[in-house]
């Protein structure tokens, strides 16, 4: 009887050992999933953030590229308008200048093909 009475004290003992190991891997499982939700939610911030600072770049970039865009374009309006009115002002002279700077180049376009 005395053995019967301690198989039953350990059967009982492992059922209790048992219903413990659930719960408590019931218990770290749950701590588990909240720092993983918890951590989920930091990097959707951060990555959220790094979001809107590439934005704030993306912004200064677009609109420093279309202030260079115009100041270039204003500059080469400038020159333009200056040629022509040179060139209208002195035209045989232009034309001289033109036609010195075309033969240069066509000599120098001709000498390296030989």
């Amino acid at each position: 009887m005395a053995t019967s009475k301690a198989r039953e004290d350990v059967k009982n003992d492992l059922n209790t050992l048992k219903e413990d190991l659930k719960a408590v891997s019931r218990e770290e499982s749950a701590r588990l999933k909240a720092k993983a939700a918890e951590t989920e939610a930091r990097l959707r911030e951060k990555a959220e953030a790094a979001r809107e600072r590439a934005r704030v770049y993306y912004d200064e970039a677009r609109t420093r590229g279309r202030e260079y865009y115009d100041d270039a374009a204003e500059r080469l309006d400038e020159a333009q308008r200056y040629l022509v009115e040179r060139v209208q002002e002195r035209p045989v002279q232009s034309t001289a200048i033109a036609l010195g700077v075309g033969v240069v180049l066509g000599l120098l376009l001709a000498g390296r093909r030989h």
